[in-house]
Formats: C-alpha cells, sequence, structure tokens
C-alpha cells in the first residue's frame, strides 16, 4: 500500500526543517517482529528545536504518531497515515548525570543504556532498566517495569513538545502512571528526556543485581527470536503467562507467528509472518483465555495503523 506523498506539502510550510523527512518508508524492519506497512511520513528530527519546529507548523489534520525502538510494537500491514516521528542521533541519545544522585537521559535511549550509566556511576534503583528491551520514551509512555521495579519508582520528572509544538515539563504527579500506562493527559507529547532519581550504592551489588536480571530474562524469555516482549498485562489476581498455558495455548500458530512454547506471554515471527498473523494470534489467545478462565487479558503490546 502506497499512501500520497505530502513531503513537498509539509517542506513548503516548514522551510527550515533540519531532520530527514521521506514518504512511504516501510516500517517493518524498525520493529523487532519485522512486521508491517509503510509510514505515509517519516520523519526523525535532528533535536528538539527541530521537532517543536515542524509541530507548530504541521498542519492540524495530519495525524502524528510517535515510535521507539519498535520492541513492544506491531504495525499493521497497511501502515500508519500521516507523521511518524522516529526520535534518534545525538539529540535523544545522551545521558547525563546530575546533582542529587540524579541521572537525565534523552528518549531515543535504549533502557539497558540507562542501567549501565547508573551502574557505572554506583546508582542503584535503576538496574531492573536492565531487563526491559525498549526506550526511555516508551518506558515513560508505560510505565514500563520488571524484576520488582517501574518507572514510576523513579522518574522525577519528563520534558516533551506537544502536538502544537510548544516544550513542556511533566511532573512525576502529572505523568499520571498506573500499572504499565501514564495518564491520558500525557497522549499528545512527544517525550524528549527524562530525570530519574537514584541512590548512592556500591558498584560491585548493583552490576551483581543487573547479572541477576540479565540471567533471569536469558534463561526465561526467548530473547533470541523475533518478538514483542510481554504480549498482554498481568490482570489483577492472575499471571497472563499462567492464563495462557492453562487455556492450552502454548505453541499455537496463526500463520507464521507463535506462542512461545518458552514464555507463552510472547509471541514469535517464526519468519514470514504478517502482522494480520501476529495480532491475529494474539486475539485468539484472548478468546480461548476468555473461554477457559474468565479473565480478559489486555493488550501491554501497542498495536498501530491500518489493516492492510
Amino acid at each position: 500500500m502506497a499512501f500520497q506523498d505530502l513531503t513537498s506539502d509539509i517542506r513548503a510550510a516548514a522551510p527550515d526543517l533540519r531532520g530527514r523527512l521521506l514518504a512511504n518508508q516501510n516500517l517493518s524492519g524498525l520493529t523487532w517482529f519485522r512486521v508491517g506497512g509503510p509510514a505515509q511520513l517519516l520523519f526523525t528530527p535532528a533535536d528538539e528545536d527541530d521537532l517543536a519546529y515542524l509541530l507548530s507548523r504541521l498542519p492540524e489534520d495530519v495525524p502524528v504518531t510517535v515510535v521507539g525502538l519498535g520492541s513492544n510494537l506491531i504495525v499493521r500491514d497497511g501502515g500508519i497515515p500521516g507523521l511518524v516521528i522516529r526520535l534518534g542521533g545525538k539529540g535523544f541519545a545522551e545521558i547525563s548525570r546530575e546533582p542529587g544522585d540524579r541521572l537525565r537521559a534523552g528518549t531515543a535511549v535504549p533502557d539497558v543504556k540507562v542501567a549501565r550509566a547508573a551502574a557505572d556511576a554506583a546508582l542503584e534503583g535503576l538496574a531492573f532498566y536492565r531487563g526491559i528491551p525498549g526506550s526511555i520514551g516508551g518506558a515513560l509512555r508505560m510505565n514500563a517495569g520488571a524484576h520488582g521495579g517501574e518507572t514510576t519508582d523513579v522518574l522525577v520528572e519528563a520534558r516533551g513538545v506537544t502536538r502544537k509544538g510548544e516544550l513542556v515539563t511533566l511532573s512525576h504527579a502529572q505523568m499520571g502512571f498506573t500499572y504499565r500506562n501514564s495518564a491520558e493527559s500525557t497522549r499528545e507529547i512527544i517525550f524528549t528526556s527524562a530525570l530519574f532519581q537514584g541512590r548512592p550504592g556500591e558498584q560491585a551489588a548493583i552490576q551483581a543485581e543487573m547479572d541477576r536480571v540479565t540471567q533471569a530474562r536469558e534463561a526465561a524469555q526467548p530473547i533470541k527470536e523475533r518478538t514483542g516482549g510481554s504480549t498482554f498485562k498481568n490482570p489483577e489476581g492472575g499471571k497472563a503467562w499462567k492464563l495462557i498455558d492453562a487455556a492450552g495455548c502454548r505453541g499455537l500458530r496463526v500463520g507464521g507467528a507463535q506462542v512461545s512454547e518458552m514464555h507463552c506471554n510472547f509471541l514469535i515471527n517464526t519468519g514470514g509472518a504478517t502482522a494480520a498473523d501476529v495480532e491475529g494470534l494474539g486475539e485468539e489467545v484472548r478468546r480461548r483465555v476468555k473461554e477457559s478462565s474468565g479473565f480478559e487479558l489486555q493488550w501491554e503490546i501497542k498495536r498501530l495503523g491500518v489493516a492492510a
């Protein structure tokens, strides 16, 4: 599917744009599942000011979608209409230490790099990020967590740009974190950096904790497969993987997509899967779990775009 090429219109509205703007760019290579269609427009801003500049001049009828490392993302086969923003490069990928045992990180920084930076600085409290396959932008949006920690435990504030191109800073309270989610009021903000609070600690002990997280993840999760991480949120009073297993879904297939034999809250592209295969498999799992246990699983993986 090819969308109308809007690059000339956008460049006319924002002639001083410095970032890269491309039409009909396939997004499958940007997702860990390696499935999905194109972005009508794919924009990689040079820095925060460049992002704010484009948004301030972007026509209001052009929808905006942000993607990060694509670790827990399904892009549907028909692609994503409008402007897709992918933050990358030096402008969003820096980490710095700040007074008061704090770290500031751009939202394109992989979570694991924040964990490593904290360990190098002998700061406790951020080692759990070693077990999360994504970037800080996604962690803010989803209150990402693992191995006993989550983003709400360590975030001081987040900086971003509104849909109108205004720079804003949100306090921890304004983020409105809940389990694997942030407040609805944050939806139109494109986060550019985050400030985290650590605690002084012993570097050797912090490194040992990170090693424990790494070993636990490698032992329990199919991290070498084309997967999107945990597929469903744990419902109150239950564990998603146990419910999926009890419903007989371990190893279940739809087309080229399969429920992992190793950890059945993970879906895998075994080769040649479409986005429809992956999403369809997830929906079939949800149906079977509902039928067998009464629990209605909620997607943790984000699904974007239109069907082919």
